[in-house]
């Protein structure tokens, strides 16, 4: 087969390696890529959100399967223009992409359909809803900008004064653009958060291992919100009976009410759990593989990943057996120094090489670019260093080992992935 990620960042690189264990992947084109990427898949210069000549490529290059990573091309209907041309997509149509492309639409579904969540409200006007966090006086507050936003448009309050910061920063200066026109303002839950993955055909739902996620910038959570830091699999708070409650009260309920509203889920169905005093409530959804979750589930799956896609486009998902290996996975991000606010591009990165130097490890690259034999510095979150092995503390072992051979100015990484609480 022949077959085309579109996407640029360790997500999709961590989509790309796992595909190219398949032996039906004969083929495999990544749009637009990176500069680890291209080690391992033909980049094509094609925007993400070019759904014309991403189209127009894959007919001309006779892919059979597209597999859309990121999350605005999905809520901008990449999938729909892929099937519109007959060809096969991996990946929610925009109907469905809006669970994660409105926070308003998943709170209200949550609240229509009885799926457990925070309490909230939802505004349109800034005024109002400052109005609102004086009156509620109580922090810390969560306030969330209602479309995307980089995985960042979610800012935790500690006092009401950041919370009418956090308004007006969002909703009057637009800090994430037209994302921030409507906002929702929910209860600050306590408890161990977990991501959940899922693979859904839209009648079957069959979750993955479990991870955690490190969202601050700093060691000890400290620091502004990032696209994460740092992730495990599995998660130490994930039990089998907080599992079994999860499929029960939130996996089925939500993939049963996307039909009911008639916006069938295909695809990856990412689950951000908190485990609460009351149980374990959603705080958000996303409509594709989380980054870096990504990258510690995915080396854990057994299971052909083509098979798996082909079983969800041909919603037929219960026939297949999902395996995974035991164990446990680590991945550390590597950071442009001042990511997440602001950092330079074009530093010379030393000590890479695909394996990490370690055995066991894997370097997963997120914003670099490959010149004449060598590697630069292209974004913000650089690479997800990853290792698996028997116990979580020897995969963090692991890839702290291969973290300490990659050397370039200004790297900023956490020192307590998998530490903290």
């Amino acid at each position: 087969m022949n077959i085309l990620m579109v996407g640029s960042g360790g997500r999709e690189h961590a989509l790309i390696k796992k595909l190219l264990e398949s032996p039906k992947c004969t083929k495999l084109y990544c749009a637009p890529g990176n500069g680890g990427i291209s080690r391992d898949a033909e980049t094509v210069n094609i925007g993400a959100m070019d759904k014309e000549n991403m189209v127009k490529f894959a007919k001309e290059n006779a892919v059979d399967l597209v597999f859309v990573a990121p999350d605005d091309p999905l809520a901008d209907g990449m999938v729909d223009a892929f099937d519109n041309a007959g060809i096969r997509a991996f990946g929610p149509n925009a109907g469905a992409a809006i669970i994660e492309a409105s926070k308003v639409f998943s709170k209200n579904l949550m609240k229509k359909y009885n799926i457990p969540t925070a309490k909230y409200e939802v505004f349109d006007d800034a005024q109002k809803a400052v109005e609102y966090v004086r009156t509620q006086n109580t922090a810390p507050i969560v306030v969330k900008a209602d479309g995307l936003a980089l995985g960042k448009g979610v800012i935790i309050a500690q006092t009401v004064d950041e919370a009418v910061d956090a308004i007006k920063s969002i909703m009057e200066d637009k800090k994430f653009g037209a994302s921030g026109n409507n906002i929702v303002i929910e209860e600050f839950l306590t408890g161990p958060e977990v991501s959940v993955l899922a693979f859904t055909d839209g009648k079957c739902v069959k979750p993955m291992v479990s991870s955690k996620d490190h969202k601050r910038a700093y060691d000890n959570d400290k620091g502004l919100n990032t696209g994460g830091m740092g992730t495990i699999s599995p998660n130490p708070y994930y039990t089998e009976e907080i599992a079994d409650i999860c499929m029960e009260t939130i996996f089925k309920p939500t993939v049963e009410a996307m039909n009911k509203e008639g916006r069938p889920f295909k695809g990856c169905l990412y689950f951000g759990l908190m485990i609460t005093p009351d149980g374990p409530k959603v705080i958000e959804y996303n409509a594709r593989f989380g980054d870096p979750e990504a990258q510690v589930v995915l080396p854990r799956l057994k299971t052909d990943l083509v098979d798996i896609c082909e079983a969800v486009i041909n919603e037929r998902l219960s026939d297949i057996d999902i395996e995974w290996y035991d164990g446990a996975a680590a991945c550390v991000v590597m950071a442009s120094g001042g990511y997440p606010v602001e950092y330079k591009k074009g530093i010379e990165m030393f000590g890479l090489d695909d394996m990490g130097q370690v055995d066991g490890a894997i370097v997963y690259h997120a914003g670099t670019k490959y010149e004449n034999g060598r590697f630069y510095t292209n974004g913000g979150r650089v690479l997800g260093v990853t290792a698996t092995a028997p116990t979580l503390d020897e995969a963090l072992d692991k890839a702290y080992a291969a973290v300490d051979k990659i050397k370039f100015d200004g790297a900023h990484f956490r020192h307590d992935i998998g530490k903290t609480k």
